[in-house]
């Protein structure tokens, strides 16, 4: 089951509330995403670190409805 750029959005602020998330449906049919999120709450992180920051605020969506996700992260400039 797809799921909408709003509720991934969603979820995501809900974990990193100051989060900038900008998405994109990478092929068309909402399993498939790209997403670039800034947040405070990165800084002096790992990308590593950075990213389980991510997946953490999405939960069991990652893998299951979310099924791919091209993730980049980075703090504020």
């Amino acid at each position: 089951m797809p799921m909408e750029a709003e509720d991934i959005e969603k979820l995501i602020k809900t974990g990193i509330p100051d989060a900038v998330v900008e998405l994109a449906d990478l092929v068309g049919d909402k399993d498939h995403w790209s997403a670039r999120i800034t947040s405070a709450e990165f800084v002096g992180k790992s990308k590593v670190q950075q990213h389980q920051i991510v997946y953490k605020a999405l939960g069991a969506y990652l893998g299951g409805p979310l099924h791919a996700l091209q993730l980049t992260t980075q703090a504020p400039k």
